[in-house]
């Protein structure tokens, strides 16, 4: 029989982490050394006011500052073992894994169903029963298909806006990341939008995807995250389980930002 008095829980190794990461827009510092980690099956919810540099640290994880002109990323971003902040990355093979959505949908202006397998054509899958696999596995992950699987060649800007941002969470889904990025993906929507966001990301977490979120509304960071990073002025505050961080935060600026006194 195992002594449980000397067992010990063997460690998760986080599926992405950054250490000391910095951006610099032309010469001035956007965001200080921020160093997290981030586990497979989790969400995390990044809040803090406007212009405090959560969106800067989303965009940095898949290098999407990069094609900011003048913009310079410092520090590790480090993907399964793999520092990805080298000039060397394949962009597109690390935006296939680290797949993001964006605060505003942006679908193309192509057919629901082309929104998604022109994604994966463009990564080489050309047989049609993989493609019409792959779009209906990924409409339903992202609680759409019973919705539009009777007008997939309808024009993709005939879904509602709700509808749009769940067409884009697919077609990120479609090419199966395990790091899902999404800055602010309700902040256009309705409450039964938002819910239906919600739901998905929920469902996205429990099928061992990491999600990392940007909100500003603290009662979606408390409903959809595991853990919370608060960022102010550029810096990384306090990071920790969620419940903690809602409940008792341990630095007064955290604290002031959920009580209304700032922000």
């Amino acid at each position: 029989m195992t002594d449980a008095t000397t067992t010990q829980a063997k460690p998760i190794d986080p599926v992405l982490h950054t250490h000391d990461v910095t951006v610099d827009y032309s010469g001035k510092r956007a965001l200080n050394e921020t160093s997290l980690s981030f586990e497979s099956g989790t969400v995390t919810a990044l809040i803090g006011p406007s212009g405090c540099g959560k969106s800067t640290f989303l965009r940095s994880i898949n290098l999407m500052n990069r094609e900011i002109p003048g913009c310079v990323i410092g520090g590790k971003v480090v993907y399964h073992d793999i520092n990805v902040n080298t000039r060397g990355i394949d962009t597109l093979w690390l935006r296939k894994r680290v797949g993001m959505v964006f605060q505003q949908p942006n679908p193309f202006r192509k057919s629901i169903y082309e929104n998604i397998a022109f994604a994966l054509k463009s990564h080489g899958m050309t047989k049609r029963a993989d493609l019409d696999e792959r779009v209906e596995k990924s409409l339903r992950s992202a609680a759409l298909w019973d919705e539009v699987k009777d007008k997939l060649r309808d024009s993709a800007y005939a879904l509602s806006g709700g509808q749009q941002q769940r067409l884009c969470i697919a077609r990120t889904l479609a090419l199966e990341p395990d790091v899902v990025l999404m800055d602010e993906p309700c902040s256009a929507l309705d409450p039964i939008a938002t819910f239906a966001i919600e739901e998905t990301i929920t469902d996205m977490a429990s099928r061992g995807i990491c999600v990392i979120i940007v909100t500003h509304n603290m009662q979606q960071a408390s409903r959809v995250s595991n853990r919370t990073a608060f960022f102010l002025m550029g810096t990384m505050v306090e990071c920790g389980d969620t419940p903690q961080i809602f409940g008792a935060p341990k630095d007064q600026r955290l604290n002031d930002y959920l009580n209304g006194r700032f922000g």
